[in-house]
């Protein structure tokens, strides 16, 4: 199959851009930065060899006349659309679309993990995903869309792992919402396989207008989470404090890299139509992206520890306070046993219990 493969924009999910050797690849972007960069564990030589290879039209997607021009022109049968938000921003005028979207389109629900047919949220704040969809689906083009759970790797562009890394290096505990318990799950760009994903929907007649979780097909509660981090990067057993989130305004500041729910979905339609499957468990993912990313500095953002030492006041004033009040009934007595009891162990649960 020959095709003329467009990706819009380039910096996100760049993995995908690499493996697509046999096809003619141009990446459109605003031009602000490089279209092509080296990855971790790269040679010289793999990477002058790849990026001689790529073309980028430059331009902005919001700028439809350009981008209905531009499209025609150069003879693009493929678009890749990794970042649209706006059904407005697409222009389906090819033989194929392939659209990431994200399984945070889906309304929360009691049941679980989520599937492809399951009921979307219209208010959800990827709701322009959703439109964009509604969009392919009457247009006529051959379309698929991805859906993402949680992803990380080397360079992603909003790496989850970060906040862990961070606090681990710092060596301080690891603050999480309420028990811990809750269960998510993460897919690696590279190989849980969005990447591979993208290569695989092309010229596939199954994929044919359908839409694909995509992720691990393990789950891993919030506490794992720190747990495998604190392995990936050679860390000790990380101190963990639970926290209560109502007792706390952080402002704009986010706490806490996930949402506080049970956030998980089934990839068993990739699997089985693709032929995606993980090259690493969660482990494996972290130690890579622990390894090629932030232990070599390339981190995306530098810490910020606000929010964490505002919950730590929080507990150290819940302690004291438990202490002085104590000795006023046997309930108060054991409570505040308990708290100590906690303090000494590896999880602290950091409650207001005046």
């Amino acid at each position: 199959m020959t095709c003329n493969v467009l990706i819009v924009p380039a910096h996100r999910f760049y993995e995908s851009t690499k493996k697509m050797n046999l096809f003619q690849v141009t990446l459109f972007t605003r031009g602000k930065a490089p279209i092509t960069q080296q990855l971790p564990g790269e040679s010289d030589a793999e990477y002058v060899e790849f990026s001689s290879k790529v073309l980028h039209l430059k331009g902005d997607r919001k700028d439809f006349d350009f981008v209905k021009t531009s499209l025609s022109a150069k003879g693009f049968n493929v678009v890749y659309d990794i970042n649209g938000r706006e059904a407005t921003e697409v222009s389906p005028i090819l033989e194929a679309f392939i659209y990431c979207s994200s399984a945070g389109v889906y309304l929360k629900s009691d049941l679980l993990p989520h599937f492809e047919t399951d009921v979307v949220d219209p208010k959800s704040r990827h709701k322009g995903k959703l439109e964009t969809q509604s969009l392919l689906e009457t247009s006529g083009v051959n379309w698929t869309s991805i859906r993402p759970v949680y992803i990380y790797d080397p360079l992603n562009y909003n790496p989850v792992e970060e906040w862990f890394f961070h606090r681990l290096k710092a060596g301080r505990p690891i603050p999480i919402p309420n028990a811990g318990n809750q269960i998510t799950q993460l897919g690696h760009v590279k190989v849980c396989d969005l990447a591979t994903a993208f290569i695989k929907v092309l010229g596939n007649p199954k994929a044919s207008k359908q839409v694909y979780n995509i992720s691990d097909n393990k789950y891993v509660t919030f506490d794992g989470i720190a747990r495998a981090c604190a392995k990936a990067g050679g860390f000790p057993e990380p101190e963990i404090i639970h926290y209560n989130p109502k007792d706390f305004d952080f402002g704009k500041k986010k706490a806490f890299p996930f949402r506080d729910q049970h956030f998980f979905a089934s990839v068993e339609k990739a699997s089985k139509d693709l032929g995606v499957t993980p090259e690493y468990d969660l482990l494996d993912g972290l130690t890579d992206s622990y390894n090629l990313d932030f232990d070599r500095g390339t981190f995306r953002k530098e810490a910020d520890f606000t929010t964490y030492d505002m919950i730590l006041g929080k507990k150290l004033v819940s302690v004291r306070g438990m202490h002085g009040r104590a000795h006023g009934s046997a309930k108060r007595v054991a409570t505040a046993c308990a708290a100590c009891i906690c303090s000494t162990r590896k999880t602290i649960s950091v409650w207001d219990v005046g």
